[in-house]
């Protein structure tokens, strides 16, 4: 008696920022590999199809399928495949006294506003 049969696994090859597709939030995107491989006694032996990657948004769960060009391209380079555009980068912001500290800006009466006379 033999038996076989095809086995999947899924790999996740990196996770990258971008701005959704279909939310339209910048959000944190899974980068994945789908591969099916031949089994023998439940032993994966073999790919028996080509490799299939997708991308799935980490704040809509919406999922999309790339070519394998596509993948690859935004592993190697860190950008966005076509059609899509990356997160925009928010430059850190300098830290500055909390207002609502007391006395830490504009005097010992708190801040000063300049409409007032």
């Amino acid at each position: 008696m033999i038996i076989f049969g095809t086995s999947s696994k899924t790999y996740q090859l990196a996770i990258v920022n971008l701005l959704c597709g279909f939310c339209g939030n910048p959000a944190a995107h899974a980068l994945r590999k789908r591969v099916t491989r031949f089994s023998l006694f439940f032993v994966p032996l073999f790919p028996i199809a080509p490799a299939k990657h997708s991308m799935q948004c980490t704040f809509c769960g919406a999922q999309s399928d790339l070519s394998k060009e596509n993948a690859e391209g935004l592993l190697a380079r860190g950008g966005a495949p076509q059609g899509q555009q990356p997160a925009p980068q928010h430059p850190a912001q300098p830290q500055q006294g909390n207002p609502f500290a007391g006395g830490q800006q504009g005097g010992p009466q708190g801040p000063q506003n300049p409409y007032q006379s």
